[in-house]
């Protein structure tokens, strides 16, 4: 546990582990003194180390969003490869069961998301962790090349049951571009262009800048000011689940 200080705004670090069903994960919260909102991102299906559009996301902090950047527990565990998409939900709802219950519990508005896999999981789980919206960076609408093989379906589940949805998605992205975002999830999903390609480029301001964007308006567009309850998460899906797209989930 630590402190550091974001535009003046003093932050509270802390590194926690939460077991799943499937593994050990691991989150790495970001605390200000007076949170707005939480803010909870996953990652993408590969590499050890934290993608640069999520660390730039961790300084929203300084606008009073409690951040919290989680592990999947295949990475946790040292492992190459993700596992297959119902263990990812199934980690996923467990984390997000264990930091919105109990002392300490996530403020709300609660944003959920992540990057490219971690965007899969946080559509398809948002309603379950009851989000009050969902940010999603580079959304891997269908494998390269492979446009048939489309992933909108994940996507329109948020959609379709009321929940904001934002795509920050780049320009050249192998895996979907802007354009193809917005015809295939239509006007309900707010999709913005970024620089770059799947992994944005290495320094991704603008990327914040956008996120910035939509979160003060999330908070515009509710009463903060009043106590909302979080709905009831649902119960972990059990821990046989179909291994579809295993090598093909980015």
């Amino acid at each position: 546990m630590g402190e550091r200080g974001v535009s003046g705004v003093p932050v509270r670090k802390r590194v926690k582990e939460i077991h799943t069903p499937v593994g050990m994960a691991r989150v790495h919260l970001w605390r200000p003194s007076r949170p707005c909102g939480a803010l909870v991102l996953g990652h993408g299906a590969g590499g050890s180390s934290w993608s640069a559009d999520l660390q730039a996301l961790t300084t929203l902090t300084a606008q009073g969003w409690l951040v919290v950047l989680v592990e999947q527990p295949w990475r946790v565990a040292g492992r190459k490869v993700a596992t297959p998409p119902a263990q990812l939900d199934m980690a996923w709802l467990a984390v997000m069961a264990a930091l919105t219950s109990g002392r300490g519990s996530l403020p709300r508005p609660l944003v959920v998301g992540g990057r490219s896999a971690g965007a899969r999981v946080a559509c398809r789980t948002a309603k379950a962790v009851g989000a009050d919206a969902v940010l999603a960076l580079a959304f891997p609408l269908h494998p390269p090349g492979m446009p048939e093989r489309s992933r909108a379906a994940e996507a329109l589940m948020v959609t379709a049951t009321g929940i904001r949805l934002a795509v920050i998605q780049g320009e050249k992205d192998p895996f979907g571009s802007p354009a193809e975002l917005r015809s295939a999830l239509g006007a309900a999903a707010e999709v913005a262009s970024a620089r770059g390609t799947h992994s944005f480029t290495r320094t991704p301001t603008d990327v914040l800048e956008t996120a910035s964007v939509f979160l003060a308006d999330l908070l515009v567009s509710r009463d903060t000011s009043s106590c909302i309850p979080p709905p009831q998460l649902i119960d972990p899906p059990d821990q046989n689940g179909e291994r579809q797209d295993q090598q093909q989930l980015p």
